[in-house]
């Protein structure tokens, strides 16, 4: 089955790179180009494509917002292309559904393997720079900081597997340290997801880190 991408960034020359490299992928089909954050949210409506690649900084609406109208009305996944000083701008488009960051140098490989690991919902696999990053955020006193999300309903092993999750641990590695079964594992991080509104793992280490489970200071 082939996934299909929508690439949202301002500068033509950074799409139509984008494209050719997708495109080259068996796998993979660009069904559409957006250069401001309102092109994008347009065609994710039209377009129904499984991953959004979106700039963050784009004229007329950047992709944090085009994010947070995308994500809430489809089933499409959002994938960050940013660089290390946007760290709040990726923070808040986590907290609006997207499902991971790529930093835009990153070697072509990489970007097709991140196109496919959020297609198949799982969250970019980048625990330990997603960790830090927000982390990092969270540890930052100021007036804007989201409130903190409770963990009510949440029993002391779907608390021990969330911390796990947060700390970039797989599922596998979940599984060892705990000494469970893969499966049990998976169903814990299931209804951590469901009792959570999270989409994806990205949001569960969001929901760590604004609980208080974990703090910048155990990282």
């Amino acid at each position: 089955m082939t996934t299909k991408v929508l690439i949202a960034d301002d500068q033509a020359l950074l799409r139509g790179s984008f494209r050719v490299l997708v495109d080259s992928a068996e796998d993979l089909e660009v069904v559409g180009e957006a250069a401001t954050g309102a092109e994008a949210v347009e065609l994710a409506a039209s377009t129904a494509p499984d991953v959004v690649l979106m700039d963050v900084r784009m004229p007329e609406m950047d992709g944090l917002e085009a994010t947070r109208r995308i994500c809430p009305a489809s089933d499409t996944r959002v994938l960050i292309l940013t660089m290390f000083n946007l760290d709040s701008y990726v923070y808040e488009a986590l907290r609006a559904g997207a499902s991971g960051f790529l930093l835009k140098d990153a070697p072509p490989a990489e970007l097709l393997n991140a196109i496919r690991v959020i297609a198949a919902g799982d969250a970019l696999l980048a625990p330990a720079v997603t960790r830090r990053l927000i982390a990092d955020f969270a540890a930052q006193p100021g007036p804007d900081k989201p409130l903190a999300r409770g963990l009510d309903g949440v029993t002391e092993r779907e608390r021990e597997v969330l911390g796990l999750v947060a700390k970039g641990l797989s599922n596998i590695e979940i599984a060892k340290h705990l000494h469970v079964s893969l499966p049990t594992v998976k169903s814990h991080v299931g209804r951590l997801l469901m009792k959570l509104a999270a989409r994806d793992r990205a949001q569960l280490v969001i929901v760590a880190y604004e609980s208080g489970l974990v703090t910048a200071a155990k990282r």
